[in-house]
């Protein structure tokens, strides 16, 4: 049991939505309906994690705290976080149409990975909602894991492990070292490197760039590699044990991760 079975992907920023960009959108809408700004910044520093809880951790920002004071008279309570997630799931819903279209190369490399055979399952901070209609729109252009665990399919999203495991289940695949999880967000490293996978981190389409596919193009080649290089230290920093640049040339580190199984080692 020492060669690679599986591939675990994140949706938004890794294999759909160059950037991540309908979350945030969403999160920004909703807050501001509260009478409350929230900085594109802020809305992108918990990506990954389930909404919910996305929305949670933004709310208890000290700056978000010190807003909401001076706004409501108060910081945000359950309530409020509760009322802001009912009202993300439409907001949400909307903008996903604009936003499905998959990322260069993803369908080739899920293709590639299956031509390889290998499992390919996905997981992800949107609820199951939000993927009925985002999955039928991404299979139209090809793209279509073996699964798709949600964030609302289990007790817990990331970083807990409980939807790379689930995901593991349900592609009958094991044990969770022979796995890889691609993802563009901390939240998807901390997921894997719980669930026991090796973990791969994507610098230049996601989350950690924070720039969709026309601001990319639009930047120096100087400019853009140094952002690349700097998403890639972030990562690396928060676990991963390589990064990529998208999940199109992401295959090209599976041979390590092979030849250091075989050598005994685990992620």
């Amino acid at each position: 049991m020492s060669r690679l079975r599986g591939v675990i992907v994140d949706w938004a920023g890794t294999i759909v939505d160059f950037g991540s960009c309908a979350p945030v959108r969403a999160f920004v809408e909703v807050f501001r309906g509260l009478g409350l700004d929230i900085s594109v910044e802020e809305a992108r520093a918990p990506m990954g994690m389930a909404k919910r809880d996305h929305i949670a951790t933004i709310a208890r920002m000290p700056a978000v705290i010190e807003r909401s004071r001076a706004a409501l008279g108060r910081p945000l309570g359950e309530d409020d976080i509760d009322g802001l997630y009912r009202d993300f799931i439409p907001a949400q819903m909307r903008v996903l149409a604009e936003h499905a279209a998959p990322i260069p190369g993803a369908v080739e490399a899920l293709a590639g990975w299956r031509a390889a055979g290998l499992r390919v399952g996905s997981t992800t901070g949107y609820s199951r909602e939000m993927m009925d209609v985002l999955v039928p729109l991404a299979g139209a252009s090809g793209l279509a894991p073996d699964c798709v665990v949600t964030a609302s399919d289990v007790r817990a999203g990331r970083p807990a492990p409980w939807m790379a495991l689930e995901a593991a289940a349900r592609l009958g695949v094991y044990p969770m070292s022979a796995l890889v999880k691609i993802g563009d967000t901390v939240a998807d490293i901390d997921e894997g490197r719980n669930a026991g996978m090796w973990t791969i981190g994507v610098t230049a389409t996601g989350n950690e760039l924070a720039l969709d596919e026309r601001e990319a193009a639009a930047l120096s080649a100087e400019e853009l590699a140094a952002r690349v290089d700097a998403a890639g230290r972030r990562l690396l920093a928060a676990g991963a044990h390589a990064v990529a640049a998208s999940v199109a040339t992401s295959a090209s580190l599976f041979a390590d991760f092979e030849a250091r199984l075989e050598r005994g080692e685990r992620p």
